[in-house]
Formats: structure tokens, sequence, C-alpha cells
């Protein structure tokens, strides 16, 4: 079985991970009151509408 002859630096590891974090895309829609983008099946922050209905109260 296959052994690591060394630790890992920290350095290393932090290196390895900000590449994989990179790599992941955020899914963007528009919102249907405003036609704004936002994410899926969140509260638009620029009208403050979700499933048609009004949640937040967005002051001017």
């Amino acid at each position: 079985m296959a052994v690591p002859k060394q630790k890992r630096s920290r350095s290393r590891t932090h290196l390895k991970r900000a590449k994989m974090y990179s790599s992941i895309k955020v899914a963007v829609s528009t919102c249907p009151n405003c036609g704004e983008p936002k994410q899926p099946h969140r509260v638009c922050l620029h009208c403050g509408y979700y499933g048609g209905r009004q949640i937040l109260e967005i002051g001017e």
C-alpha cells in the first residue's frame, strides 16, 4: 500500500484547495420580476421578490 514519505506542507495543501475551489462555477438565473441576475432558489436582492411574492423590503 502506498504511503507518503513526508507530511504535505500547509502551503501545498492550501494551494491544492485554492485550485479546486476556483473551478467551482456559481449558477446564475434571471429574476422573473425585474430581470436582474440572481442565484436560483434565493431572494432577488435587487427587488426583494421570491416565488412571485415580495419577501424583502428594498429601500431606494
